[in-house]
């Protein structure tokens, strides 16, 4: 199981991943931080990217907060940058 630090910037203009920067993964969402909107947004664009399931990814810190901790189910944290940066 991989682990994944996210900062998320939610109310953008369209969905996107910026890249890493300090070994954080930076995203750009159009969803608000509403009811989880955002979170449900995050998982979407992470699955694609990734290559997995929805249900392979859970939010393990930072639910709320624009920093979170996700963890990666199926795939290392070395796989998880290496797809993420080659895409």
């Amino acid at each position: 199981m991989g682990r994944l630090q996210v900062r998320v910037q939610p109310g953008a203009s369209r969905n996107e991943i910026v890249g890493f920067e300090d070994d954080v993964l930076r995203v750009r969402l159009t969803a608000p931080p509403v009811e989880g909107k955002a979170n449900k947004a995050l998982i979407t664009l992470l699955s694609d990217a990734l290559r997995v399931s929805k249900s392979a990814i859970d939010i393990t810190g930072g639910r709320s907060a624009r920093q979170k901790v996700l963890e990666i189910r199926g795939l290392e944290t070395e796989e998880i940058h290496a797809r993420l940066v080659g895409r």
